[in-house]
């Protein structure tokens, strides 16, 4: 590929992406709204940017083949600081793409966006939207807009609904799990996969106790090789008991299916020292 562009490059899972992503291409273009990494790889170039200005997007993604959009606040929020970086963000990506004749856009999206569905359903990647918070709906709003930009426009894309890319840490990640490992094959197979059309899948490694199902995305070629059964005795044997009634504990959505709109999902986590600093 000559040249890929990664939005959200400082963030927690944008960090892991840059010295996988950059070996993929000849040129490879990261950007945030923060200032620069201390150290750039041979071939990057890092460029500050606000997603919500379509000017600066579609300079950004000049030349480029594909976009590995992970750009956005990473937490639930008001609608209102949402709106920027979330919503229009994801139009001016899409918008952007066309511009510039990309490809495809592979999309960090969320369980999210789903997350409202009851953990006992084994949704697969036709489940509807039902969204958890402001935070989810953004995720339904970028993953309707890449479905009308293939059907209306040709860009494909890959819309990976990321569940808990986070260390082990509590008894819903048991389930829900994703290694830092099988999040980059997972990017990798959505970049290198020849023809995707608008595909959706969900970011899980291979758990015993996953509780979504991927295997209308066979195509993509992604075969997580984690398992988080490893974690379950101690996790289970230190957690007090669940109340079922808690929409927390019965929905996909774990902590945002019950925090009030608006109100951060991430706080209820509980995420470890190295995960909290790098969120």
């Amino acid at each position: 590929m000559k040249k890929l562009v990664l939005t959200g490059a400082k963030g927690r899972l944008g960090s892991y992406l840059r010295e996988p992503l950059s070996e993929m291409c000849d040129e490879f273009v990261s950007t945030d709204i923060l200032d620069a990494p201390t150290q750039l790889h041979s071939n990057e170039t890092y460029i500050q940017a606000d997603l919500a200005d379509l000017d600066a997007m579609i300079e950004l993604l000049k030349g480029a083949d594909m976009v590995v959009h992970f750009g956005a606040i990473g937490d639930e929020a008001p609608f209102e600081t949402l709106l920027g970086p979330n919503f229009i963000g994801a139009y001016n990506i899409w918008e952007a793409a066309y511009r510039n004749k990309l490809r495809r856009v592979v999309y960090a999206s969320s369980i999210h966006a789903v997350g409202m569905h009851k953990k006992t359903d084994f949704i697969g990647i036709d489940a509807p939207h039902k969204p958890d918070t402001y935070y989810g709906l953004a995720k339904c709003f970028a993953e309707d807009l890449a479905s009308m930009y293939w059907d209306k426009r040709g860009i494909e894309s890959v819309c990976m609904r990321i569940l808990s890319c986070a260390q082990v840490t509590n008894p819903r990640a048991v389930g829900t799990w994703l290694s830092y490992d099988d999040l980059i094959q997972l990017v990798q197979r959505s970049i290198d996969t020849p023809v995707t059309g608008f595909s959706v899948v969900y970011g899980v490694s291979n758990n015993d106790r996953a509780p979504v199902d991927n295997s209308g995305a066979q195509h993509l070629g992604y075969r997580p090789r984690d398992n988080a059964e490893k974690f379950a005795t101690t996790i289970y044997a230190e957690a007090d008991a669940l109340d079922p009634q808690d929409p927390g504990n019965a929905h996909h959505g774990g902590p945002f299916a019950s925090v009030e709109l608006g109100n951060s999902g991430v706080a209820a986590l509980n995420l470890n020292a190295e995960d909290v600093a790098k969120n």
